[in-house]
C-alpha cells in the first residue's frame, strides 16, 4: 500500500475497462486520479465514489485542446502531475487493409494515436514545468507487436504508439521523463464485447465464454482481466520503476512470446459461434 502516495495521475478513458481498474488500484496505492472520458454519467458516480480523490473531466481524446484542458484541471485541483496514462480507446474502423479508406483510418488514427502524441505533449509540458521527472505510460496492444490480433487500422494505429514511445525517450530522457508502453493481450474489458456485436447486458457471460474457450490457448492457461493491466501500470507509474524507460512490456500471458496464430482464428471464431448461440448472425 502506499505505492503512489503523494502522486497525482491522469488517466484517460478511465471510466471502464483497463482504464477503471487502474484509477481504482492508483486511488488504493495513495494518488490522486483526473479521469478523462466521454461516459460523463459514470464519470459523475465515480467523482462521487472517490470524493476528495477523483476528479472527472469530459474530454474528448481525438480532440488535442481537450487533453490539454485535462491535464490543466488535474494541475489546478490536485497541485501538481506525477503520472500520464494514455489509455483511452476503442475498436476503431472495422475495414480490411484492401477496403478502407482514409477517413476510417484517420478516425482510428486520431484515437489510438494522436490522443497518444497528445498526451506526451502536455505531460510533458506539465513535467518540464515543474522542473522534470515524471512518468507517461501508454496502451499499446498485442495487435501493436504482431498482425493479425486485429483490423487494419487497429493495428497499424497500436504499433504507431511504440513510435511515440521511442521517440519520447528521446526527446524527454533529458529531463528525467519517463515513457513506457503496456501491451494487452486478450483482456476481457467492454471493449471487447463491443469488438463482437455484444451489448453491456450479455458482457459478462461473454466474457466467461472467452476465458472458456480461448484461456487454454494461451501460454498462462488464461485470459487477461483488467486488474492485470492494472498493476503494471501501478509500477510503471511507481518510483520501483524508476530506470525503466522506453520498455514495451506485453502483458499477455504469454501469446505473444510464442507462435500464436490460432488464437487469433480461435477468438474470431469464438465470437462467431457466440452470437450463433444467440441466434445472431
Amino acid at each position: 500500500m502506499g505505492r503512489l502516495s503523494g502522486k497525482v495521475a491522469v488517466v484517460t478513458g478511465g471510466v471502464s475497462g483497463i482504464g477503471l481498474a487502474t484509477v481504482e488500484l492508483f486511488i488504493e496505492e495513495g494518488a490522486k486520479v483526473a479521469v478523462g472520458d466521454i461516459q460523463d454519467d459514470i464519470g459523475a458516480a465515480l467523482e462521487a465514489r472517490f470524493a476528495g480523490n477523483l476528479l472527472y473531466v469530459h474530454t474528448d481524446v481525438t480532440d488535442d485542446t481537450s487533453i490539454e484542458a485535462l491535464v490543466a484541471a488535474a494541475v489546478e485541483r490536485f497541485g501538481r502531475l506525477d503520472v500520464m496514462f494514455n489509455n483511452a480507446g476503442a475498436p476503431g474502423n472495422r475495414d480490411a487493409l484492401i477496403d478502407i479508406d482514409a477517413a476510417g483510418m484517420a478516425w482510428t488514427s486520431d484515437l489510438l494515436t494522436h490522443s497518444v502524441v497528445s498526451g506526451h505533449k502536455h505531460a510533458a509540458r506539465q513535467f518540464v514545468r515543474q522542473g522534470g521527472g515524471g512518468s507517461i505510460i501508454s496502451t499499446s496492444s498485442a495487435a501493436g507487436l504482431e498482425g493479425g490480433w486485429s483490423s487494419a487500422a487497429y493495428t497499424i494505429a497500436k504499433h504507431a504508439v511504440l513510435g511515440v514511445v521511442a521517440q519520447a525517450v528521446t526527446e524527454f530522457g533529458p529531463h528525467r521523463i519517463r515513457s513506457n508502453a503496456i501491451c494487452p493481450g486478450i483482456t476481457m474489458t467492454p471493449i471487447m464485447a463491443k469488438a463482437f456485436g455484444v451489448d453491456d447486458a450479455e458482457a459478462s457471460e461473454f466474457e466467461a465464454y472467452l476465458d472458456g474457450a480461448l484461456g487454454k490457448l494461451i501460454p498462462s492457461g488464461r485470459v487477461g482481466w483488467p486488474r492485470d493491466i492494472a498493476e503494471c501500470a501501478l509500477w510503471l507509474a511507481s518510483d520501483a520503476s524508476s530506470y525503466v524507460n522506453g520498455a514495451v512490456i506485453p502483458v499477455d500471458g504469454g501469446a505473444t512470446a510464442v507462435l500464436m496464430a490460432p488464437i487469433a482464428d480461435a477468438m474470431i471464431q469464438a465470437g462467431v459461434d457466440y452470437n450463433k448461440s444467440k441466434g445472431r448472425g
